[in-house]
């Protein structure tokens, strides 16, 4: 598994149900309301500061998810993506990436093209059960509850670079 999450330049996420619990909440005025975990947000922010592009494709199209792409500076988002491959390899034409240096997590069946197609694939510990045995990692958190944030520890580590991105938060030197 060091090996391949070694490679990986891009990380693609679903959002519900990975960076989410997958619940979708609708107030009395009709406003679509999710919550986000802040240690997910600051774990693709490490990576993005490691070098790794962050990106999401998913099936719904939703302000809620713009506004938090836009917080995260993840350029790359693709909503409305009924068939997920076909923006999948769209991203990787533009950026010039083959399957082995690109991680997905997925939590349901609509991700299994890419998941099948990637160099490191992964989900979330509360997946449909069809997905954990067709991944090389599940979490051992939910969607939406740090799931993405462990994963992006993995890919630091596996990079090289944990160290030298968390050395500010540690004192090492006593």
């Amino acid at each position: 598994m060091q090996a391949k999450l070694a490679k990986i330049k891009l990380l693609l996420l679903d959002v519900d149900g990975v960076l989410t619990d997958g619940r979708i909440i609708y107030d009395n005025k009709g406003n679509e309301l999710k919550a986000f975990d802040v240690k997910d947000g600051h774990g693709l922010k490490m990576l993005q500061r490691a070098g790794i592009k962050i990106g999401i494709i998913t099936g719904r199209s939703s302000e809620v998810v713009s506004r938090r792409a836009a917080e995260l500076r993840i350029e790359i988002l693709y909503q409305g993506a009924l068939q997920k491959l076909e923006p999948y390899l769209e991203i990787l034409s533009d950026l010039g990436l083959t399957d082995d240096q690109v991680a997905y997590i997925g939590d349901d069946v609509v991700d299994l093209p890419i998941l099948r197609r990637v160099g490191f694939s992964a989900t979330v510990a509360d997946a449909v059960p069809d997905i954990p045995p067709l991944v090389d990692y599940v979490s051992s958190r939910p969607g939406g509850g740090g799931a993405v944030r462990e994963i992006c520890d993995l890919l630091l580590r596996a990079s090289g670079q944990w160290e030298e991105l968390t050395e500010r938060y540690f004192d090492r030197n006593q």
